[in-house]
């Protein structure tokens, strides 16, 4: 057994070092940095730096990334991991998320390894043991986010009555598109509250209305998100908008009622 302890403890290490590289405490400070301290008086200072992460853990986000995304997709996951963080405002990138990813699984397999090393088990059993753990860790992962993800859409979805509501009585009012979606945006911290100040910032980049729009519905997901957004397309040419949407919102609180 002895003889599959270094592979076993270097896939561990690996495993913990990828777990530990998200954590800003156990990155490496650049050089200009660690030598800053100990310059002359009259030197110029180095302006200090965003502390950067270990450069081999960069070099292992794209293989990281292919290889979750090939294992997600055979798995039976057909949404991209990009699209999922959009939706619920993940503050990590999908590079930072596979690498943490991988890193919980080969750290769960080395751990299961030396676990079943200490018991004495055979050695298929072991390697059985440590793809097993590595599996079940990384569709646990997957899991969670897969839910998070649907949590959110189903939240979207029982809010949208509400908020089509207030938007019809806000057009119907005389406020413009733009304002009455920024006004909805800041009135609590809902699903579609959050998703829509996207929306106004997209607005107050130039982005077109439609088309801001269309984008967080991509996002979404949710098809009683496109049938409002149909209905919000003809803000230009229908004069009865807030009429139109407020029989959308309607039919969407039927919907809800019928669930």
């Amino acid at each position: 057994m002895i003889r599959f302890l270094l592979p076993i403890s270097t896939l561990t290490w690996i495993g913990a070092s990828l777990l530990l590289g998200e954590l800003r405490w156990f990155r490496r400070p650049r050089l200009a940095d660690r030598i800053g301290p100990f310059l002359p008086a009259g030197a110029p200072r180095l302006r200090p730096q965003p502390i950067e992460p270990i450069s081999w853990v960069e070099h292992l986000a794209p293989i990281a990334t292919l290889m979750g995304d090939r294992l997600s997709a055979a798995l039976g996951v057909a949404e991209p991991l990009e699209l999922r963080l959009r939706r619920v405002h993940a503050v990590i990138e999908p590079r930072q998320f596979r690498l943490g990813q991988i890193g919980r699984s080969m750290a769960a397999s080395g751990g299961a390894s030396l676990l079943c090393m200490m018991i004495g088990l055979p050695v298929l059993a072991i390697v059985a043991v440590a793809a097993a753990s590595a599996l079940l860790t990384f569709l646990i992962v997957e899991q969670l986010l897969s839910s998070r993800s649907k949590r959110w859409q189903r939240r979207i979805f029982l809010e949208l009555p509400i908020v089509a509501e207030q938007l019809g009585m806000l057009l119907s009012a005389g406020s413009s598109m733009g304002q009455a979606l920024s006004r909805i945006s800041q009135r609590s911290d809902a699903a579609i509250a959050l998703d829509l100040r996207i929306v106004v910032g997209r607005l107050q980049q130039g982005v077109d209305e439609t088309i801001a729009l269309r984008e967080w519905a991509e996002v979404a997901c949710v098809p009683a998100v496109d049938r409002l957004l149909s209905v919000l397309a003809l803000n230009r040419e229908a004069t009865d908008l807030g009429t139109l949407i407020t029989e959308e919102s309607r039919a969407a609180r039927a919907e809800v009622h019928r669930e």
